[in-house]
């Protein structure tokens, strides 16, 4: 579950949006977060989950908002620098599915959306850039592998260890993902 849609589940369980909730959370004066996970189920009847979106909330509520743009440039330090070359070559190619597609940077992926649908997800480390694809339905089979427990968001990975590797194959699931996403 995104965190939007973890937003979007507290108002429609409470209703009352989200910035309400963390308002009242520090009207009570709580800080510490198993404290208001403590408060949030015991007044809202909120779960674990839905509890940590609103400590988040707190959390990032001091925060300057960052650019996706600076989250894309902050993901991509360090060892997975080499890799934001085939990021953005493969951004740009997707780009041209359509004017729907976007990114959305996570901590430990980014993810590609179509109309805020997720289809595939890249996520680097120093060695390689792994690309998750949704194809519902396909059998894996040659480089496109079952995604596995690897991320339960996408069904089928690609393992590019060279930037030669982000080939017309790749592009073409990517663009199946996108077809029915």
């Amino acid at each position: 579950m995104s965190f939007q849609a973890y937003l979007a589940n507290i108002q429609a369980k409470t209703g009352k949006r989200p910035e309400d909730i963390a308002a009242l959370v520090r009207a009570q004066g709580l800080s510490k977060p198993n404290a208001v996970v403590a408060w949030l189920k015991s007044e809202f009847d909120l779960g674990h989950g839905h509890s940590m979106a609103i400590v988040s909330l707190l959390r990032n509520a001091d925060q300057p908002a960052r650019s996706t743009d600076d989250k894309v440039a902050a993901y991509f330090t360090g060892a997975k620098t080499k890799w934001r070359a085939a990021y953005d070559r493969l951004v740009d190619q997707a780009r041209r599915f359509g004017p729907d597609v976007d990114v959305s940077p996570a901590a430990t992926y980014i993810s590609l959306v179509k109309s805020g649908r997720k289809f595939a997800i890249v996520q680097a480390t120093g060695e390689r850039m792994d690309v998750g694809i949704k194809l519902k339905g396909t059998p894996p089979a040659g480089r496109l592998e079952d995604a596995g427990a690897w991320n339960t968001m996408v069904t089928h990975r690609v393992r590019i260890e060279t930037e030669a590797e982000l080939d017309e194959e790749v592009m073409r699931w990517l663009q199946q993902a996108y077809a029915t996403a």
